[in-house]
């Protein structure tokens, strides 16, 4: 069994990911250099950016629990997959504990009067049966904290709330006022952090920039999140708080599909400008049969021998735009592989990198279509159907997926669109073996189009 617990806040902003994070680095060093915590990282919902910290903090992969992208009866087994052999899981939540995808409402449990927003923090804690504890952001609250922190434990029947971490803390008057508002309600302060400017992790249009573009900077930023949380929080209650969680009985998941014969050669872009993606995406790539190849489009002037299949995952290829302009042989490659037909599956950062031009700045010009930064955040998951034949579905194939960029491309869609979404609204590409969208999708939850993918390389 491992143990876990969820990390969880009232709204964000409140400072999840910097407890979550150096909770996750804390408990890791526990152990000393000869026998450390294995803790296992997750984050709840589409987030790429939280997980690349946490794989830092954690070292082992960052990985996503979102009922959203894979379906609730998925969440366990991911779960499982992701905690083997782990002695604690620290799962960071998403905005606040109950936000869930916005139009969906609640889902109402009869027997127990349980009404949780799918999708949303509480909903995974109530599906991994673990108890959550609640980051408090301090500055402006006062004994009203008390009701604030009643109505969270009183409002939904399946979650544990079970104890709280005091952020962004003034004074030693601050403290205690907090600390008898939380055990007014017979909450117990788990932690206490006081304000500090040194653990801000910088930020920019999409949130906070990615653990791979800061190097060494991040490393320091989780360091600094390690050592006030192992100052300011009683790590022996959190792990004694995460053993209280039941056994997960689910199943595992494993990457499991048919693999096909031939070994072909899948290069995955990576580096800074590529990192949005998700690590049960690679392992059902190699489970397909792939050899899986990392090319770096930032410094790789050419694709790995005998690259048959290309995945260019999202990321923030508009902050480098010039260098990746500049890498003329890599982008020729690439023109040259979508031209011979091979499969190309783009996302997002992906789909910029395809385009003509990114800015004003020459990319590889598969797709004709220019991109450019806007001031718009698109934001959203989105119910999207396949309308033609592609590498990666067929004809009526539904997905689910997740829209997260201030770009726009123009045109939207070509002549073949990879989706109908919002009615019946084109968007993406589908041009030979190329698939390219602004669509995130989860691979767990369509493995086939990932062994469908593999199967196509090698022809």
């Amino acid at each position: 069994m491992v143990a876990r617990l969820v990390i969880a806040a009232p709204s964000s902003g409140s400072g999840k990911t910097t407890v979550a994070t150096g909770l996750m680095a804390a408990l890791r060093k526990r152990g000393g250099r000869g026998a450390r915590t294995k803790v296992a990282p997750f984050k709840v919902g589409p987030d790429y950016i939280d997980p690349g910290y946490h794989a830092l903090a954690a070292d082992r992969p960052g990985r996503n629990l979102d009922p959203v992208l894979v379906g609730e009866e998925r969440i366990a087994p991911l779960f499982r997959h992701g905690s083997r052999g782990a002695d604690i899981a620290v799962i960071e939540g998403v905005m606040g504990l109950f936000d869930g995808r916005i139009g969906t409402g609640s889902m109402l449990d009869p027997a127990s009067g349980s009404s949780v927003s799918f999708g949303s923090t509480a909903h995974v804690a109530a599906l991994l049966q673990a108890p959550v504890v609640l980051v408090v952001d301090g500055r402006g609250q006062g004994r009203s904290l008390a009701a604030l922190l009643h109505g969270f434990r009183s409002y939904d029947a399946k979650i544990r709330l079970a104890g709280v971490i005091l952020n962004q803390v003034g004074s030693e008057r601050h403290e205690e006022v907090l600390t008898d508002a939380c055990g007014e309600i017979g909450l117990d302060v788990l932690g206490v952090i006081r304000r500090s400017d040194g653990l801000a992790v910088p930020s920019r249009h999409l949130g906070l920039v990615t653990a791979a573009e800061h190097g060494s900077v991040a490393v320091q930023a989780v360091e600094a999140m390690a050592d006030a949380v192992a100052a300011s929080v009683d790590l022996d209650a959190i792990s004694a708080l995460a053993a209280t969680a039941p056994e997960v009985t689910a199943e595992p998941w494993r990457p499991e599909v048919e693999p096909v014969r031939g070994n072909p050669v899948v290069a995955v872009a990576g580096g800074s400008a590529f990192t949005f993606g998700y690590a049960e995406h690679v392992e059902l790539l190699a489970a397909a049969g792939a050899q899986v190849a990392v090319v770096d489009p930032l410094r790789d002037k050419e694709l790995p021998d005998r690259t048959a299949g290309l995945v260019l995952p999202g990321g923030f290829p508009e902050q480098h735009a010039a260098e990746l302009s500049a890498n003329d042989s890599l982008r020729r490659e690439v023109a040259d592989l979508a031209r011979a037909g091979a499969p190309v599956h783009a996302e997002c950062g992906g789909l910029l990198y395809l385009a003509k031009e990114l800015d004003g700045r020459p990319m590889c010009g598969v797709l004709d279509a220019t991109a450019a930064m806007t001031s718009r955040l698109t934001l959203g998951y989105r119910d999207a159907l396949a309308p033609v034949e592609s590498t990666l579905h067929s004809i009526g194939d539904r997905v689910t997926g997740h829209e997260f960029h201030r770009t726009a491309v123009t045109p939207r869609h070509g002549v073949q669109p990879a989706w109908r979404w919002r009615g019946a609204e084109p968007e993406g590409f589908v041009h030979g073996g190329v698939h390219a969208s602004y669509l995130h999708t989860h691979p767990a939850a369509a493995p086939q189009a990932i062994r469908r993918f593999v199967e196509r390389c090698t022809k």
